[in-house]
Parts: structure tokens; C-alpha cells; sequence
């Protein structure tokens, strides 16, 4: 498959939608956090693993969850964070395990083919089998779309990228509560780690790799 000029074995990764950031009831919606820019994205990400299934390719799903015993809390091994985090933490345990609030949201509910990968920290390859399995696939090339742009999106993008992958991010089909940090991370990828496309780019690349694959078939 190409992407560019570049001949590439892709997976996609769709970082963190969950109930408990996206959905009305959610935590971060009963903390009285913005969410309309995360739940705006949704469609494009339906419309992204659509594409990503018609053409085969692996789909990981992450999943941000906590403990109910708070084990895992940051403030457990944390003593110096940022005054807004810290007090969301303290008021309100967000995406428990096994809760409604932790689970994918119904609109791009995971199937059984897909992987999903519970995570606990900020990035995907924090302490999780994704690596494992990536590898499994002879996967080189991930494309990342989800929620926060600047903050799980980045910090995974970043991860991969630093242990060889290439990447690719998803431009209409992420998003932040902070239209600065949002651009400031398209510029980032832009301009030290892969590329930034939007979902019609990227298709538009699938198709005609497709189409170059079908031709060579019809030529042997």
C-alpha cells in the first residue's frame, strides 16, 4: 500500500473516545468540561475506520481506564501536577474499568476483529501489549485519529515515532478542547515526526494504491 510516495503496512489507532470524555453523563461532561469538539469528531472517525475496514487494515482501539481502588491515580505517584488535573482527579475517578463512563462510545463501537488496548497512562505504548502485537502484523506505519489531540494523541504519536514507526495523523478526525494546543500538535507532526492528512487525502491515497494493486493483478 502507498501513501505519497512511501510503500507502507498501516494500522489505524483510535485513541481514547470514550464515554466518560465524550459523552453527555460522562465525567468529564458532569465536571462541566467542554466536550462539543470531541463529540464533532465522531462522525469523521466512523467515517475512518469505515474506510480503514474496506481496505483490511488492523484496527487497535485504546482504552484510558482506572481502578476503582485508585491504585493507579497519578496523585499516587505524582506530588507536583498541574492545578486543573489534580482537582479532577480528586473530585470525580474517570473511565473506571468495567463502567460505562471507560467504555468506547456505541458510534464507533469495536468489533471482533478489532484489538483494544486498555492503557493507564497518557500514551499507547505506555506499559501495554500494543507494541507486541504491532509487531505481530509487521505493522511500520500507523495512522492515529481520537481524543485530546495535544495531549493522548500526541503523546502516543510521539512514542511511535521514537521506537520507528512512521506516522501519519488523521487531521479532521482528532480533536482538543483547545483550538491552540489542536494546531500547535498539526504543526508538531508537520514539522519534526510524519505527516497530517485529512480523511479525503487519506482515502483518496488508499483508492489509488488500490487501483495501482488491481492493474498490476490484471497485467501477471
Amino acid at each position: 500500500m502507498k501513501l505519497r510516495t512511501y510503500k507502507v503496512n498501516p494500522a489505524l489507532i483510535v485513541i481514547d473516545v470514550q464515554n466518560g470524555f465524550v459523552s453527555k453523563g460522562g465525567s468529564y461532561d458532569l465536571l462541566g468540561l467542554d466536550t462539543a469538539n470531541y463529540r464533532a469528531v465522531i462522525a469523521t472517525i466512523r467515517k475512518l475506520i469505515e474506510v480503514c475496514r474496506r481496505y483490511g487494515l488492523p484496527i487497535f482501539y485504546t482504552q484510558a481506564v482506572r481502578e476503582s481502588s485508585g491504585i493507579d491515580l497519578l496523585t499516587k505517584t505524582h506530588k507536583i501536577l498541574p492545578k486543573s488535573r489534580e482537582e479532577r482527579i480528586k473530585k470525580r475517578p474517570i473511565c473506571v474499568r468495567g463502567s460505562w463512563d471507560a467504555e468506547i462510545v456505541d458510534e464507533i463501537k469495536p468489533t471482533q476483529a478489532d484489538h483494544i488496548v486498555l492503557k493507564r497512562r497518557d500514551s499507547a505504548f505506555h506499559d501495554t501489549e500494543i507494541a507486541v502485537w504491532l509487531r505481530s502484523l509487521s505493522v511500520n506505519t500507523i495512522i492515529f485519529c481520537g481524543i485530546d489531540t495535544s495531549i493522548c494523541v500526541e503523546t502516543s504519536l510521539r512514542d511511535a515515532f521514537n521506537i520507528g514507526y512512521d506516522v501519519v495523523l488523521i487531521s479532521d478526525a482528532t480533536a482538543s478542547s483547545n483550538e491552540k494546543h489542536y494546531e500547535s500538535t498539526l504543526e508538531n507532526v508537520r514539522g519534526y515526526y510524519g505527516l497530517v492528512m485529512d480523511l479525503s487525502e487519506f482515502s483518496n491515497h488508499l483508492d489509488s494504491s488500490n487501483s495501482a494493486a488491481s492493474n498490476d493483478r490484471r497485467k501477471i
